[in-house]
């Protein structure tokens, strides 16, 4: 089907009749049990909840907003408020009662979908009283009302709403490594074209099956899930939870799989617990047990069926995309933000080069600033930023293009790179700027280790903060294996620092005994680290960890 100029909604209707009886959504239930939702049933659904949002006379284009994991409902909500005439606000099931509390304010939500959590009780005292829920059916106990009730107590709406391609149709709140979250204006066009190009340059059509598990209140998500199976009217399948992860893949059997660099690490790492690196670079020497092994760890992965996989959010290191693309899974990275519905560049399959996040996609322009700073545009790009037109104004320059706040450089084949972010860079004493960001991916290579900060803002020398895998640190306990680990951390310093500027060698590394996390505010709800968060929670000790003039020290 040729979507040119179709909207969000007009797919919606396409597929009700097109592929009415065809399934949509598999929704796990718990216990092993499944809901399956035709398109009928999910558009059906949808217009029923739609009758509800009109019954309330809320104001024109009034904002409604969705807490809630991943689910068929989530989406059937963002339908719903749609048809209604309204504007839909995702917030990330992870947030805290503060910024819960500031994100239903500041958009002046007046209804808000309660769904899936882990952690209800701490996000509940943030919504303001006057904020009318509903609760979706796997959502935490509660007095609102439910989505089965409703549905069965309103008609379904009759009428195809149509809206305006420059109407407002969604606010993400970005998640923010630093301050307060910034409300990302997207208009249907905006939407509309991101997913069209997306599914165009990714060739995928209605036979696809993908698991959404990344949240979908992140336009990562939102742009290449929900979007991209209304685009192309593939089936898709929900996670339950993390301890049924691989059950849900595998039920799944995906032919697309997009995941963040965390979980294509963690991946790499469960593999390499029970095959260690140096026995699995031997076997895949070995012609014909290479192709077997290959098979056996993408079927144990649930990937066996992908035929495409992407990573993004944040940048791979080059050994684990080199260790995928040895087991036959070509990871394809992309680059895109909030502000652009996650739409600017893309790897393409048999182009992509390790380092790069691919080629801009059809109809965005991309330059590099004097001060080497990636700009884009697009039809995708965002209208603003909510109630915030003086942040809007610093974010594009005078001839309409986006400001990344990426620092960046383009190959003879148009495939883009990106070196770090503007605002990372720090200045050492000696006057010499760092971009932390490549450094960072020479760390990774090291396969206890999960995530990294390199830091050292005025020292004479950066140094790096390594937290390591949940599976290797209940080792430490054991000394001979600690002191392995240690010779390994000395031994991967020596071959970093051989690879860049001596301003940039590493001074030590600091193996820190906390978990960063989402609950503790070390990371964003997206899994990207706080910069700031990490380097204030250690800065007290830095001094005294200079002051030891050892390779390793343990925190």
């Amino acid at each position: 089907m040729d979507t040119t100029n179709k909207l969000p909604l007009d797919m919606v209707y396409y597929w009700e009749k097109a592929k009415a009886n065809s399934l949509y959504m598999t929704q796990p239930m718990g216990n092993g049990q499944v809901e399956e939702y035709t398109w009928k049933r999910a558009v059906d659904e949808a217009r029923r909840m739609a009758s509800y949002l009109k019954s309330l006379n809320l104001p024109e284009k009034s904002r409604v907003g969705i807490i809630s994991k991943n689910c068929a409902h989530w989406i059937m909500s963002d339908w719903a408020i749609w048809m209604a005439g309204h504007i839909s606000v995702p917030l990330y099931p992870t947030l805290n009662e503060d910024t819960v509390n500031y994100i239903l304010k500041h958009s002046e939500c007046e209804v808000v979908f309660i769904g899936k959590l882990d952690d209800w009780d701490m996000m509940k005292p943030g919504v303001p009283e006057n904020v009318r829920c509903v609760s979706y059916p796997l959502s935490p106990p509660n007095d609102f009302e439910t989505w089965e009730d409703l549905v069965a107590e309103f008609p379904p709406m009759e009428e195809n709403t149509t809206r305006d391609p420059e109407e407002l149709a969604t606010i993400v709140y970005t998640s923010g490594s630093t301050g307060r979250p910034k409300g990302v204006m997207l208009s249907f066009r905006n939407m509309a074209f991101a997913a069209t190009g997306g599914t165009e340059v990714l060739g995928v059509g209605p036979d696809e099956r993908m698991l959404s598990y990344l949240p979908l209140a992140h336009v990562f998500e939102r742009t290449f899930v929900e979007l991209g199976s209304l685009y192309a009217g593939f089936h898709l399948f929900f996670a339950e939870s993390l301890d049924t992860f691989v059950q849900d893949l595998q039920r799944a059997q995906p032919t697309l799989f997009l995941s963040v660099p965390r979980l294509w690490v963690k991946f790499q790492h469960g593999v390499l617990q029970k095959l260690p690196k140096k026995k699995l670079e031997r076997l895949l020497k070995i012609p014909v047990v290479s192709g077997l092994i290959k098979k056996k760890i993408l079927k144990g992965l649930g990937l066996d069926k992908v035929k495409l996989a992407g990573s993004g959010s944040a940048p791979l290191s080059h050994d684990v995309l080199d260790w995928y693309r040895n087991l036959g899974l070509e990871l394809l990275e992309g680059y895109g933000m909030s502000e652009n519905f996650a739409y600017s560049h893309m790897s393409k399959p048999g182009r992509s080069r390790t380092g790069y996040v691919g080629e801009a996609a059809p109809g965005v322009e991309v330059k590099i600033s004097d001060v080497g700073e990636i700009l884009v545009k697009s039809p995708a790009t965002m209208m603003g930023y909510y109630k915030d037109e003086e942040k809007t104004r610093e974010t594009f320059t005078e001839d309409g293009f986006l400001k990344t706040g990426d620092k960046g450089e383009i190959d003879k084949m148009g495939r883009l790179k990106i070196t770090g972010r503007i605002k990372e860079i720090f200045k050492t004493s000696k006057g010499k700027y760092i971009a932390p960001a490549p450094i960072e991916n020479r760390l990774m290579s090291h396969d206890a280790i999960e995530m990294v900060c390199v830091s050292g803002a005025n020292q004479t020398q950066p140094h790096a903060l390594v937290m390591l895998g949940e599976e290797t640190r209940p080792k430490l306990a054991d000394e001979a294996f600690r002191k392995n680990l240690e010779a390994s951390f000395q031994d991967l310093i020596k071959e970093v620092n051989k690879t860049v500027d001596p301003h940039e060698q590493l001074a030590f590394i600091t193996v820190v005994s906390d978990e960063w996390s989402i609950e503790n505010s070390f990371l964003t709800p997206t899994l990207k680290l706080k910069r700031n968060v990490v380097e204030d929670a250690y800065q007290e000790k830095v001094d005294s960890w200079y002051a030891k003039r050892q390779p390793v020290i343990w925190q």
